[in-house]
């Protein structure tokens, strides 16, 4: 597999040129530190540790976790990787001040997630799942719970994780079974059993935090009745350090067909002293500021799965030579033409491309949501950024992941037989790249999400509001601006308005089916998501072609980088965007295709 290295030209392009952070960060408390030289260093830093402490270890870590009576080691280098990550204060980038964090934007520390993600998927989720975890305390532990927790997570001695899923139940957590009883020191004991635990059990921190779902003797019925506790392996001491084992232990770790390296471990809570965190029966709400921090974090896997499959395949591309060019020999001197000649091969390439570029904008573009939410100077920007980042996270964990996986896909493809073989890693990279569309909620209930709950039971505000601002951006480019005088991206910006005005239209659509048979939502979330996605994606690539040629125009910056953007874009308008055309034709189709067939039909024997 080629070395990784990261697309910095691309991230600072991003940051500094498309969506100026700087004036972004001038709306959170803390943000005038993230200078454009401190960011530029940081994501320096984090790059060269990506690629030359966490790349290396991406295929041998495919061996896997080893699960010994309880006991979970991970694979060679992980663990001398993670020492490495704290010892230069990575856990603590955007940690509070207070509890030993330097408070960054989380903007930044999206930006390198994404590096390390890319660079080793499996070992990442350790210390992506703390962030989860810190988000969690910071907004609804007690002073208490912070003291005893928060220094320890953000300084990476400590890790957290989050536990949900149970063997009979996943999405639908009313059925939860794990319990939760009170203790006469205001304590709890939990009992139960938690199943596809990542890096729920591991050998790189003293103690692991665990974020459990579990239900009180007086709980409702359903996902009213679910509070949220703290249960650490080992209970900490009263200076701090690590006391008695608490009563959980791992009692499995799962057999999977990707992220080998990464502990998915089956947790079973035996007695175990927890604590409540956030109010009784309000775990669902408490949870929800863990889960968006996560699935931004997941869409942002989709991203490193093209990517790092692009990387693969565009060098193997370049090297292999296959037949000639059917427009001619481009290498005469050789025996063959690189494959690279050959235009499907140009198509996949430019797809994965196009899905790495456009799904990190799509992620840089909501990160600015996500600083304002969590350190906005105002409880009202705050709760307009809460608003705004909560529409965009299903479009981006369902979309961003789907297309990641086509990515990794084609990245296979290209390679040929050779795809398919081990020594190469692109087929490591599909096998990781399929769990994204899995956990964090599936592609499925994104869709539902969406459209249920941030477009119809929201009354298309957001929906509004976010085309409501293609629109606007549209408006700068008419025929006789300076801008619109640019026929090419003209022709996309408008594309991007009629995107908007569609997308308005098939959401009403969608709305007024539903209330003669409520099925058509289901059948028709996934496209609606979808088609939600690519106009997303096509509004982030019209604003890079746009910046990209004013800076040609005006003689500025990188020339090469940024005709390489202004192809990428056009390939996505001519060759990607028409999908949304199909998404949109299928959403709208009679529900009876879906639901008219008998039940008993589907028996396949």
């Amino acid at each position: 597999m080629p070395n990784y290295k990261v697309p910095m030209k691309d991230v600072l392009f991003l940051f500094n040129n498309v969506f100026d952070m700087q004036a972004q960060y001038q709306q959170v408390e803390g943000g005038d530190q993230a200078t454009p030289d401190m960011i530029e260093a940081i994501f320096a830093e984090g790059a060269k540790f990506s690629e030359n402490e966490l790349a290396p270890l991406y295929q041998s870590g495919d061996d896997g976790c080893v699960w010994d009576d309880g006991v979970v080691t991970t694979p060679a280098g992980f663990k001398e990787a993670y020492k490495t990550y704290i010892e230069a204060g990575w856990t603590s980038l955007t940690g509070t001040e207070e509890a030993g964090g330097q408070y960054l934007p989380s903007s930044v520390g999206l930006a390198v997630t994404e590096m390390i993600t890319t660079a080793n998927w499996a070992w990442a989720m350790y210390p992506g799942l703390s962030e989860g975890a810190i988000a969690t305390l910071e907004d609804h532990g007690t002073e208490e719970q912070k003291a005893d927790y928060l220094t320890k997570l953000i300084s990476g001695v400590w890790s957290g994780t989050m536990c949900l899923t149970e063997s009979h139940c996943g999405t639908d957590l009313g059925q939860m079974k794990t319990k939760a009883v009170p203790n006469e020191d205001g304590s709890y004991s939990v009992d139960g059993t938690k199943i596809f635990i990542s890096a729920g059990e591991h050998d790189l921190t003293e103690n692991i935090v665990h974020m459990v779902l579990a239900k009180l003797p007086d709980a409702p019925k359903g996902t009213k009745g679910l509070s949220l506790f703290i249960i650490p392996k080992f209970l900490p001491a009263a200076d701090g350090s690590v006391g008695e084992r608490n009563g959980v232990r791992c009692g499995s770790i799962e057999h999977k067909m990707g992220i080998h390296g990464n502990g998915t471990a089956v947790l079973n809570f035996d007695g175990a002293k927890s604590f409540l965190i956030g109010e009784p029966h309000d775990g669902l709400n408490v949870m929800f500021t863990y889960m968006n921090v996560a699935r931004i974090g997941t869409a942002s896997q989709g991203v490193s799965a093209a990517e790092r499959s692009y990387q693969g395949a565009s060098a193997y591309a370049r090297d292999r030579l296959a037949m000639r060019s059917i427009s001619g020999v481009k290498n005469p001197e050789g025996p063959a033409d690189a494959i690279i000649e050959h235009p499907d091969v140009r198509r996949m390439l430019l797809t994965q491309r196009a899905i790495a570029e456009g799904g990190r904008a799509m992620v840089t573009y909501a990160s600015q949501f996500a600083d304002v939410y969590r350190s906005g100077k105002t409880k009202d920007a705050k709760k307009a950024a809460e608003t705004r980042l909560g529409f965009c996270t299903p479009i981006l964990k369902g979309f961003i992941t789907e297309l990641g996986v086509e990515a990794a896909n084609h990245g296979v493809q290209v390679f040929g037989g050779h795809g398919y073989i081990k020594e190469w890693g692109m087929e490591q990279i599909l096998r990781d790249s399929r769990i994204a569309t899995l956990y964090e909620g599936t592609t499925g209930i994104q869709a539902l999400d969406l459209v249920g709950r941030k477009v119809l039971m929201d009354r298309f505000k957001q929906l509004n509001v976010f085309t409501g601002e293609m629109l606007s951006f549209a408006k700068g480019f008419m025929p006789w601006t300076a801008a619109g005088k640019n026929k090419t991206v003209r022709k996309q910006v408008w594309q991007v308005a009629k995107l908007a005005i569609r997308w308005r239209m098939l959401a009403y659509k969608l709305g007024a089916g539903a209330k003669k048979n409520p099925d058509s939502v289901g059948a028709g979330s996934v496209d609606f998501l979808m088609f939600s996605g690519y106009s997303y994606m096509a509004y982030m690539f019209a604003r890079m072609s746009s910046v990209a040629t004013a800076q040609l125009a005006a003689g500025e910056g990188d020339t090469i980088f940024l005709q390489e953007k202004l192809h990428t874009a056009t390939f996505f308008f001519e060759r990607i965007l028409p999908r949304a055309d199909m998404h949109a034709k299928t959403m709208k189709a009679s529900t009876d295709s879906v639901m008219a067939m008998p039940t008993e039909y589907f028996d396949a024997i």
